[in-house]
């Protein structure tokens, strides 16, 4: 019995070779890295990582062993690697700076550790970990400089967690438009079991959340999104599928070649909300000059009346809007090209103009779906040049690009390309009906926000969102708006097409819980007009852009509190997601020295009115508010 035990251990211990770790700066996270053989004798087995997190004293497994790989059409990377090096320790320290987004500076700090294996052809492949304090990510490389073509099909990457995990993720669609709901299972409405980045999981068994996405997808690259098929608690890497009118899988790429950055944000719930991840990985500002680029509030057209821009009247009624809320931009959305009823699309921008607004426009990227119009003036570089020219023209600045068709390696290019172009001619761009955020901002920031969230434009679709509105704004800042600004349209009074049962404090609120550098406003000039006083006010000095922020409290679908700092003034704000009433409790410690002075706005007696208070506070004090069901508060600090 001894020498059978014996030789299940000395099995046990083969099995698991080349042991490899790396520790985040702070030595809160580790990642170890193992190439896992079958036998004593085989000469190449398939690599595994996985991740530990320090709580108080003591490691604890936060995702077990999970296996990596990749596979080329010409070559595989999966089950038969052989280890053959590993880098030093390289300390990644760079502060950058935002445009737009959660933090203005931004600190880019880990530790990298590059691992060189080869296959069993002798073909080399580098998988590259860098570990934060708040995260790890890791990428493919393909270093051969021979400029040969490859197709990479696949990865067999894949994210292993404990059963009864719980986790809020969406079920993949192209346009990311869907809810987060609460899972312990991971099973699907659909067949597919696949799921859209981002994903948060937190299992029962340890002290860390977790929240999974990509970033620096470059044109060589395709997006990914995740696959349970086979086993819910084991989540696949899985490749854009390809669509008509493109019918490889993958990506077709000359070598050398890097795949996206893989992410996972690692930590308490606060550092998962406040993590620069996406951002801090992918590539830097690739603009020359970027003082034409300015976030600010946008008035609206399309939310309320249900349709586009094609009456003249309503879109001067809404660059009128604009200019009583002090807000920089209006929105002309679809059919500016027929547009009637007292002028064209040149007088509506000229309108603006004169008033002192800043007109953009909407335009479809022709690559999906093809009714609204104007349709196609942006699927070629010679159409963007010549459409970007006549917007410099009449006096444009920015551009909202609407559906595209998935997330293969010809639109990631599309995307990129459209960037680019538009930053040629000083065009800000909006995505809607899109992929979510991978980092783009930082690169191209002329990238002011993309879609790519269940907003309040389905108010005009389906009577959905009418029962799920409040738990899914109250999930949205844990899970969709982390990776990058989040277009929701938000901060709706009134009902369009479908009732909303949130309070109007909570509907105020969402102008701080909801980050995006383009704010779109999306309600009537009277129901704006029609506000209190204080609430105006408010409206009429919310920031888009900050110089911080903040998780005090929340959890996904319950309650969330953000704070978010813009030069010497706190602004928050506070969502009661559940169907009853609620306690939300602030704890003032991220505030610094001295007493400041706090306005708040709260629930009234009634779902459709507001409670006004002032009060001083510091440092180290807790206040609770009462919100009514589906209710919230905002508040401003200053010294």
């Amino acid at each position: 019995m001894k020498n059978i035990c014996l030789i299940f251990l000395l099995l046990s211990c083969v099995f698991e070779i080349d042991a490899q770790e790396i520790l985040s700066p702070n030595k809160k996270i580790k990642v170890i890295v193992t190439l896992k053989k079958e036998s004593v004798d085989a000469l190449f087995g398939k690599v595994y990582f996985k991740i530990l997190y320090k709580n108080k004293l003591e490691y604890t497994e936060v995702l077990p062993n999970s296996p990596m790989g990749i596979l080329r059409e010409d070559q595989q990377f999966t089950d038969n690697l052989k280890f053959v090096n590993e880098s030093k320790v390289r300390e990644v320290n760079q502060k950058y700076e935002m445009i737009s987004g959660k933090r203005k500076v931004c600190a880019n700090l880990g530790n990298e550790k590059v691992f060189q294996y080869v296959n069993s052809n002798k073909k080399p492949l580098n998988v590259v970990f860098r570990v934060y304090n708040d995260g790890v990510a890791f990428r493919y490389e393909f270093i051969d400089k021979t400029n040969s073509l490859v197709n990479i099909i696949d990865e067999t990457t894949t994210y292993v967690f404990p059963s009864g995990t719980n986790r809020w993720l969406q079920e993949y669609t192209e346009s990311y438009e869907d809810f987060f709901p609460f899972s312990e299972n991971g099973k699907a409405n659909s067949k597919k079991q696949e799921w859209g980045f981002p994903a948060l999981f937190k299992s029962n068994n340890n002290p860390a959340w977790m929240l999974i996405s990509e970033a620096d997808i470059t044109e060589n690259n395709c997006a990914a999104k995740l696959s349970n098929l086979k086993n819910p608690n084991e989540y696949k890497v899985t490749y854009a599928s390809p669509r008509d009118n493109f019918k490889q899988t993958g990506v077709k790429t000359n070598l050398p070649w890097n795949s996206q950055w893989h992410t996972i944000m690692i930590g308490k719930l606060s550092d998962v909300v406040e993590s620069t991840l996406i951002t801090d990985v992918s590539e830097p500002n690739q603009l020359k000059e970027t003082n034409w680029i300015k976030p600010g509030a946008v008035s609206w057209n399309y939310w309320a009346n249900n349709h586009g821009s094609k009456d003249y009247k309503k879109v001067a009624e809404y660059t009128d809007l604009a200019v009583a809320m002090k807000w920089p931009y209006t929105l002309i959305d679809w059919e500016w090209d027929v547009m009637n009823n007292g002028g064209n699309l040149v007088d509506a921008v000229n309108y603006a103009k004169n008033k002192g607004i800043k007109p953009m426009m909407w335009y479809n990227s022709g690559t999906s779906w093809l009714e609204p119009t104007p349709v196609d003036h942006l699927l070629t570089s010679e159409k963007r040049e010549k459409e970007f020219s006549w917007l410099n023209k009449i006096g444009v600045y920015g551009i909202k690009v609407d559906f595209f068709a998935g997330d293969q390696q010809d639109m990631m290019k599309y995307y990129i390309d459209i960037l680019k172009d538009a930053a040629r001619y000083n065009l800000m761009v909006n995505f809607h009906g899109a992929t979510v955020p991978r980092g783009w901002s930082r690169t191209y920031p002329n990238l002011m926000t993309t879609e790519a969230v269940y907003g309040a434009e389905w108010y005009n679709n389906k009577p959905t969102l009418t029962t799920k509105a409040a738990a899914h704004n109250a999930t949205l800042p844990f899970t969709r708006n982390v990776i990058g600004s989040m277009d929701y349209t938000p901060v709706t009074f009134s009902d369009s097409q479908h009732p909303h049962i949130t309070s109007y404090a909570h509907e105020l609120a969402l102008s701080v819980v909801f980050e995006s550098g383009f704010q779109h406003f999306a309600d009537t000039p009277k129901a704006y007009n029609d506000l209190p006083l204080e609430p105006k006010e408010f409206l009429k000095n919310v920031p888009v852009s900050w110089d911080d922020t903040k998780l005090v409290d929340g959890y996904p679908g319950e309650r969330v509190i953000i704070a978010r700092k813009k030069g010497k003034l706190w602004y928050l704000g506070g969502l009661n997601g559940k169907d009853q009433s609620q306690t939300l409790k602030i704890n003032f410690d991220f505030l610094g020295k001295g007493v400041f002075k706090l306005k708040l706005i709260k629930d009234g007696e009634k779902d459709t009115s507001f409670t006004v208070e002032t009060k001083k506070v510091k440092r180290g004090d807790l206040l609770n508010i009462e919100c009514l069901a589906r209710g919230g508060f905002t508040a401003v600090l200053e010294k």
